[in-house]
């Protein structure tokens, strides 16, 4: 845990580097205790004890969203059933929009494409959320020069 003035508690000092070290177009996957985080890590970031849509309400607190690509955000489909929308996913969803400021479709990938894209991710959060499915990846955006 982290105590600093304005920077959510759960950004500890490995998650902030992970962050501050992430470049444009660069990703994060933020992934259920059930994943296999540690086999498919490049970077692998702890934060037990806590659920995926917490995390990812932390980490987006600093991480700007890409704008440049269709999708900034991937989820996993469940498999089975690509409509199905589990209820980390459900609980996703406003978090994304709020950090958004809009409503933002959520790309689904089929299981084996999301680990594909976690492998080459900058960076895996690995979190304590147990209920399947509580995963997703996020792409860096930019932040602006300051105005004149």
């Amino acid at each position: 845990m982290t105590i600093l003035k304005g920077i959510d508690p759960l950004l500890g000092p490995d998650l902030l580097h992970a962050l501050a070290a992430m470049g444009h177009g660069d990703e994060i996957a933020i992934v259920d205790a059930n994943f296999p985080a540690a086999a498919m890590a490049k970077r692998l970031v702890r934060l037990d004890g806590v659920n995926a849509p917490r995390a990812l309400e932390a980490v987006l607190t600093l991480l700007p969203l890409d704008t440049f690509v269709k999708s900034p955000v991937s989820v996993m489909q469940v498999v089975g059933s690509a409509r199905q929308v589990p209820p980390p996913v459900r609980e996703f969803q406003p978090i994304i929009d709020r950090a958004m400021g809009r409503r933002l479709k959520l790309a689904a990938l089929e299981r084996f494409a999301f680990y594909g894209r976690v492998q080459r991710a900058f960076a895996v959060l690995a979190t304590g959320e147990r209920r399947f499915y509580g995963n997703i990846i996020l792409t860096k955006g930019v932040i602006g020069p300051e105005p004149a």
